[in-house]
């Protein structure tokens, strides 16, 4: 079966923006460094870099390694909606769940209106063990999908936000994952791949 796997980063308080959706606070490093960190992941997870700027990181003809599809709550797309970008990642599928956004923003696009948890469950079950779904964001649909949430991969970044969205917002439900790597990188952003513990152990 797919996975639903959340490829998020995020502040040494758990934050994935700040209470006004700012995103630019979190610290790169310099030149020579930044460029490490970003060759290696965009090495991994090309498909993660939106459609306008995978020239720009040398991955414009890279073929998708581990995702097909794209799941994104309505703050994570107005981020490039308010931008004039209405299909931030044109060479996924992609869906947004959101109850105001209208459902013909984008051809490229479907809005869920509905229950996120059908969606993916029903994205799961389509192709067997096809490629996985990203879940790129926000906090809140992250907590209604975290039922379903199978691996969590997550960079971490030497500062602290002191407000805004949280990584998953949702209700009290603590769920173990274990850690199956971790990477340190000289900019001081720490990558940590973890899957969800099986229910029995």
């Amino acid at each position: 079966m797919r996975k639903l796997v959340y490829y998020i980063g995020i502040s040494l308080d758990g934050r994935i923006a700040g209470p006004g959706g700012e995103y630019d606070f979190f610290p790169q490093g310099d030149q020579q460094q930044a460029t490490t960190y970003a060759t290696w992941m965009n090495v991994l997870y090309p498909e993660t870099v939106p459609t306008a700027f995978r020239a720009a990181a040398g991955v414009d003809h890279s073929p998708n390694r581990r995702f097909d599809t794209v799941i994104m709550g309505h703050s994570t797309y107005r981020l490039t909606l308010d931008n004039g970008i209405t299909s931030p990642y044109a060479h996924l599928r992609q869906y947004v769940v959101s109850t105001t956004l209208a459902p013909d923003t984008d051809p490229a696009v479907t809005v869920v209106p509905g229950n996120p948890l059908a969606l993916v469950r029903e994205l799961k079950n389509e192709t067997g063990t096809g490629p996985d779904i990203w879940l790129c964001g926000g906090g809140r649909l992250a907590g209604a999908l975290l039922p379903e949430i199978d691996e969590l991969l997550i960079k971490t970044y030497p500062v602290v936000a002191g407000s805004g969205i949280a990584v998953v917002d949702g209700i009290f439900d603590p769920t173990v994952f274990d850690v199956a790597e971790r990477t340190a990188f000289l900019n001081g952003v720490t990558f940590t791949r973890l899957t969800r513990r099986p229910s029995n152990l």
